[in-house]
């Protein structure tokens, strides 16, 4: 396309903004507003990083077993109004 081609056709494109005086748009773009700011891979990987990390939490402590009685007593002192 050759330049006086490309000027006619921007002369065109904004020719309508020239009755408007002081109401034209910054730009001409159609802007997606609902485009959201974290990719896709993005979400996935932290969706996988979050949800793993709590199954690889959940059977590392069915592993351990039953928690020893002095850090139960620790964890449920809060609780009752018993002081160890």
């Amino acid at each position: 396309m050759s330049a006086v081609q490309r000027m006619k056709v921007a002369n065109e494109k904004h020719s309508k903004t020239i009755t408007q005086r002081g109401h034209v748009q910054k730009t001409t773009r159609v802007v997606n507003e609902e485009k959201s700011p974290v990719g896709p891979w993005l979400l996935t990987l932290f969706v996988f990083v979050v949800c793993g990390s709590a199954i690889f939490q959940i059977i590392q402590s069915i592993r351990q077993g039953p928690l020893p009685l002095f850090i139960s007593r620790f964890f449920t002192a809060g609780l009752s109004s018993e002081v160890i």
